[in-house]
């Protein structure tokens, strides 16, 4: 059977439908809904033949991991995503739970993020396994939890012993090829100054006048050691939080006082051959000049993770590699045009998954998925088009990293 041929066996309706169901499991992150739709994906890789059961992640969390087995002699394509979602927040205008589709889009909370890309991989193998395609290689599908908390679930999966050849994770890109991703780290600045009353003020050191000296200069660096300028273009600072005030309690009371004391927390985005410790250090050199600026002031930076969450590492993939010349065939063919490909803004400051595959295993991968441009925003959602072609951009990956016996 040619691939046109195969291609013309995707059921969009029941494609459309499944993502709708998926949309309507209120799977929050670090809740039993995602458990609940963890066994409900379980349930629908049996029901298409697959080999799939739910695997332990920590606590009551758990992985939903399937395998359609090759008849062999074929390479093995896995594909990654996370169920665990955002909650939604305020400015919602339909049900974000509603699963709507209308004639353009399908909504709710997680489907750019990143259901749709979940529901796209499964589509892509029931509509082979619909056409009566048997493949040489195995496919594995897995739908872990904890990527928001910095990837617990695939680094649970992959200690467990899943492992292919290459791997797609499907982040929401807004179908674009992913070749390169930063990591991820929160930093905590402390400046101690020194206070007077307002009316001896030129006598002080006024913290919060140094956090908004420092503030912009932070948010306009990259780091030192990039390996080319792709790689620096991922390099990102950013000031999610200031607080100034009266000693390190922060005390709001005696407004009339210069702040002595502020404490000003961010992340930061480093790319593959960058580390943590330089990219602090270069951080570093920015105080030591702001200490400059300011005489008497004393700052600090540290580190900071939450309890039981990792770091999500950096991503590369060379260009030349197969799997990423084969999504952009793929792509090429569904959408007849030349896919963008690299370190591409906004998703290569993302985090994702990838990054562990990359980092614990060596695998070739790449970052592809739909949604995106409407991502974690009141009535978040996914183009019809792009869901639907994103599930055929997989369906002819498949067939050629598995290839047909």
């Amino acid at each position: 059977m040619d691939r046109t041929s195969i291609l013309a066996h995707l059921d969009e309706k029941a494609a459309l439908a499944l993502l709708s169901q998926m949309v309507q499991h209120k799977s929050y992150s670090e809740t039993e809904g995602e458990q609940v739709l963890a066994a409900f994906m379980v349930d629908k890789m049996r029901a298409l033949g697959l080999e799939a059961d739910l695997q332990p992640v920590v606590g009551k969390r758990v992985n939903a991991i399937g395998r359609l087995r090759g008849t062999g002699g074929g390479k093995s394509l896995l594909f990654n995503g996370h169920l665990d979602t955002n909650p939604a927040t305020e400015g919602w205008t339909v049900d974000p739970w509603g699963g709507l589709v209308d004639d353009r889009f399908i909504y709710g909370i997680g489907v750019s993020n990143m259901k749709a890309g979940d529901a796209a991989y499964f589509c892509a193998v029931k509509t082979l396994l619909d056409a009566g395609i048997r493949l040489k290689g195995d496919i594995v599908l897995t739908y872990v939890v904890g990527e928001l908390q910095g990837g617990v679930g695939t680094v649970a999966a992959i200690r467990q012993g899943i492992t292919a050849d290459y791997f797609i994770n499907s982040e929401p890109t807004d179908l674009q090829a992913i070749t390169m991703h930063a990591c991820a780290f929160t930093f905590v600045i402390e400046l101690t100054g020194n206070t007077r009353h307002l009316s001896k003020r030129e006598e002080a050191v006024d913290a919060i006048v140094a956090a908004c000296d420092l503030i912009p200069r932070l948010n306009a660096m990259t780091f030192s050691g990039a390996r080319s300028d792709e790689h620096r273009s991922i390099n990102r600072v950013h000031v999610g939080v200031m607080h100034g005030a009266l000693g390190t309690e922060l005390l709001e009371w005696r407004p009339p006082q210069v702040a002595d004391f502020a404490r000003i927390k961010g992340s930061g985005r480093y790319a593959p051959g960058q580390t943590e410790q330089g990219a602090i250090s270069d951080m570093r050199r920015e105080l030591d000049a702001l200490e400059a600026r300011f005489p008497g002031l004393k700052a600090s930076i540290h580190t900071e993770r939450r309890a039981g969450q990792g770091v999500m590492p950096a991503f590369e993939v060379a260009r030349e590699a197969r799997i990423v010349k084969t999504v952009n065939a793929a792509y090429a063919a569904v959408r007849g045009h030349i896919q963008p490909t690299g370190a591409i803004a906004p998703p290569g400051f993302f985090g994702t998954d990838a990054g562990h595959f990359y980092d614990a295993l060596g695998l070739e991968g790449i970052v592809c998925g739909p949604g995106g441009r409407y991502n974690t925003m009141p009535d978040e959602r996914v183009d019809i088009v792009d869901y639907l072609d994103m599930i055929r951009i997989y369906i002819l990956c498949i067939l050629d990293i598995c290839e047909t016996s």
